[in-house]
Formats: C-alpha cells, sequence, structure tokens
C-alpha cells in the first residue's frame, strides 16, 4: 500500500515538474488589456505567444455604449499595457482605468493617426474616432502596439519589431488590394448606405460616399425626419444596397430597404470583429470582407 502511495507521489511529481516549463512560459506573457477585439487583434498580430491579450468588448460588441463588468476592474489591475483607441471612443474607460489605479503602459493607438473632423449630434466639430477604417490609420496603429509592448518587455523588442513589421506589410499590400477593386468601379456607383456612420475614413480613402441613417454614434436614435429624407437621397440617387452592421438592431437596415425599395448587401463589421470562424476575425479579414460586399452591391444592376 504504501510502496503504491510513493509511486503515485513520484508519478505526480515528474508530471508537475514536466509541465513546469509550460507553466512558467504562460505565467512569463505580457497581460494586455484592449478596449474591444479590432484593437486585441493588433495587439495579437504583433504581441504573438509573448503577450496574454483580452479585449473589454467582445466580438459583435458595441464598444461605444459599453458597460464595464466588475471582471473588467480586476482584469485592468493585473494588466502591464492597456490599449485604447482614443478620441473619445470608450467614454467609459476613464472611470474604470481610475478605479483600477492602472499603473501599467497606456497606450493610445490612434496617436499619430491622420484624423477627420466631422460634426457630433450636437453640431460640433470633433474628431471621428473610427481611425482605424483606413488602413494607412492602421499601420501607425500597428507601431504605436508595438512601442507600447516594447516599453512593458525590452527583452522581447526583437520579436515585437519583426511581427510589426509583417503585419504593416500585409496591412499595405491589403490596401493596395481594396484600391484596385475600388478603382475598377466608375465614381458614379461608389454610394454606400450603412446603418452607422463608422466608414468615413474607409470612404475617403476609397472614393466612396458612404450615408448613414444614424450619427457617429449608435447610442443615438435616428429621427423620423432624418430617415425620410435618406429614403428619399436613397431613391434619388439610385443607391441600390443597404449594409448591416453586426453589432447594431437590424431592424433600421430592414425599414430602409423596405421603405426605398433596395436590397439588403449583408452584415459588414466596423467597430467590432466577428467571432473566431466568423467572415471577419481579423481585423484584415474585416477589411477583406467588407470591401468584398460593398464592391458586390456598386456592381449590381
Amino acid at each position: 500500500m504504501a510502496s503504491k502511495w510513493f509511486e503515485m507521489r513520484r508519478r505526480s511529481f515528474i508530471l508537475a515538474m514536466s509541465l513546469y516549463p509550460i507553466a512558467a512560459h504562460a505565467a512569463s506573457k505580457v497581460p494586455v488589456v484592449a478596449t474591444f477585439s479590432v484593437l486585441a487583434d493588433m495587439v495579437h498580430q504583433v504581441g504573438g505567444d509573448a503577450v496574454a491579450i483580452r479585449a473589454f468588448v467582445q466580438p459583435d460588441g458595441d464598444v461605444h455604449v459599453y458597460q464595464p463588468v466588475p471582471g473588467d476592474l480586476r482584469r485592468l489591475m493585473n494588466a502591464a499595457v492597456l490599449v485604447e483607441n482614443g478620441l473619445g471612443l470608450e467614454g467609459w474607460l476613464q472611470r474604470l482605468a481610475e478605479a483600477a489605479k492602472f499603473s501599467g503602459v497606456p497606450v493610445v493607438a490612434s496617436n499619430g493617426a491622420t484624423l477627420r473632423t466631422i460634426r457630433n449630434e450636437r453640431g460640433l466639430p470633433v474628431s471621428d474616432p473610427h481611425a482605424w477604417q483606413d488602413p494607412r490609420n492602421g499601420v501607425v496603429y500597428v507601431r504605436n502596439i508595438a512601442a507600447g509592448l516594447t516599453a512593458a518587455s525590452p527583452t522581447d523588442a526583437a520579436l515585437f519589431r519583426g511581427r510589426a513589421d509583417r503585419f504593416i506589410a500585409d496591412i499595405q499590400q491589403t490596401d493596395t488590394w481594396i484600391a484596385r477593386q475600388f478603382n475598377a468601379l466608375p465614381a458614379s456607383s461608389r454610394r454606400i448606405i450603412t446603418t452607422h456612420d463608422a466608414f468615413g475614413y474607409f470612404g475617403a480613402r476609397y472614393g466612396i460616399e458612404f450615408l448613414a441613417a444614424e450619427g457617429i454614434s449608435t447610442d443615438s436614435e435616428p429621427s423620423a425626419k432624418g430617415i425620410a429624407a435618406l429614403v428619399a437621397q436613397i431613391r434619388r440617387e439610385k443607391i441600390r444596397a443597404i449594409f448591416l452592421e453586426n453589432m447594431t438592431d437590424p431592424r433600421l437596415a430592414e425599414m430602409l430597404a423596405r421603405e426605398a425599395g433596395v436590397k439588403l448587401g449583408g452584415t459588414v463589421y466596423s467597430d467590432a470583429l466577428s467571432p473566431p470562424g466568423g467572415p471577419a476575425a481579423t481585423y484584415l479579414a474585416m477589411l477583406r470582407h467588407n470591401t468584398t460586399l460593398f464592391v458586390s452591391a456598386m456592381q449590381s444592376p
């Protein structure tokens, strides 16, 4: 009986020792929190296995109206790096960071991006926060993230730099591909309706006019007058499709399509990625998926 007990203990000890390098490696990962899924993917692309990344707002979630949960406070208290978009997108973040007494490396991913000025719901000029929708700004985001990760873990600097360079090359290649798709279309057909005004940077980059029933934030409700004007414009300019965003109520797009007599062009992604296995589970997949749907609608008779 005693020999069996000692043998069991010995095997347990051997197993524990064999797993120790794995546990130590996991523990050595840089704990990073990003505010939403697009940024979390960028962190993953740059950090690879050297980081443990978690997003507050998960895929298909709406960063504009997110309400932090108790677990968010704990994650931020334990994080070495906090990656946010900035530009007023995460209005809920400051109070959370203050409550957590966050003392790690802050990264505002949009710092240095080329910004657009728009008007908010009160008619005041503000910076459009959706800067990542222009891949050239995506490159800026990646560089800021790489710098933040390096500040938190200097010994991994070469890893972060190499992965960031490869990711930037992929972004630039995707940007070239997208431009080629739209350049093949006449400018008169480049008009799109979406349910949330989040594609201004994308439109400015590729010469597309985006019209939206809602304002800059999904937290705002479109007025009956605004919807009527938009329906009239859809008919007048012969826009062919309306696109629903993954994080918005489909009833708005369905109503617009019905009233204007146009088709629903499919689900596109702007502020949130799709869950893993979906059509837009990464930043680059999101850009390519949206482009494919937009181009298809513009080519429809």
